[in-house]
């Protein structure tokens, strides 16, 4: 695997190392040694599948609270999505900043996201599946999210949201803890 750290602190675009053959390929795309040795939380404990029927599905910010905040590894399987993570970690020098990324089922890349970060995406296509394992359980006490277009991030999307859910379009305004 190929691990390239972004420009916020502890985020990887992680790529796949293809060997190919007569019949296709094979790929490791996680490897707890690999990610342990890249400073990378490599607990996993859940894993979940996302699956958005339409173009112009946001699915976010979401993110869990301390004690149990959460790393991710994100993969689409499927079509394609505009991932973007934002750094909640108030003791953090990128706080409140954001980066944006083009995952999709042909490039086969990842994004791994540590704990402090809220995440969502933006399909770019139809009937597109995400892939997530989780370094936490899902605590629904401790769930938490920003708005999409919360001003305090400024988060540039790529197209139309044409489908979002109550919840994700209502989170308040960003307050700094």
């Amino acid at each position: 695997m190929i691990f390239r750290e972004q420009s916020l602190a502890g985020v990887f675009e992680i790529k796949i190392e293809p060997n190919r053959d007569e019949r296709g390929f094979f790929a490791r795309s996680w490897c707890q040694s690999e990610f342990g040795a890249h400073g990378l939380n490599p607990k996993i404990v859940q894993a979940n599948i996302s699956f958005n029927a339409r173009k112009g599905t946001l699915r976010g910010m979401h993110y869990q609270a301390e004690p149990f905040g959460e790393a991710k590894l994100v993969r689409c399987t499927a079509g394609a999505i505009y991932d973007v993570v934002v750094d909640v970690r108030p003791q953090s020098p990128t706080f409140k900043r954001w980066l944006g990324f083009v995952l999709d089922a042909e490039q086969r890349n990842m994004l791994y996201i540590p704990e402090g970060f809220a995440h969502g995406f933006l399909t770019l296509s139809d009937k597109t599946e995400i892939f997530y394992q989780m370094s936490e359980f899902y605590h629904p006490e401790l769930s938490r999210g920003v708005r999409w277009n919360d001003p305090a991030f400024a988060v540039e999307w790529p197209h139309e949201i044409a489908v979002m859910s109550e919840r994700d379009r209502n989170y308040p305004d960003f307050v700094q803890p």
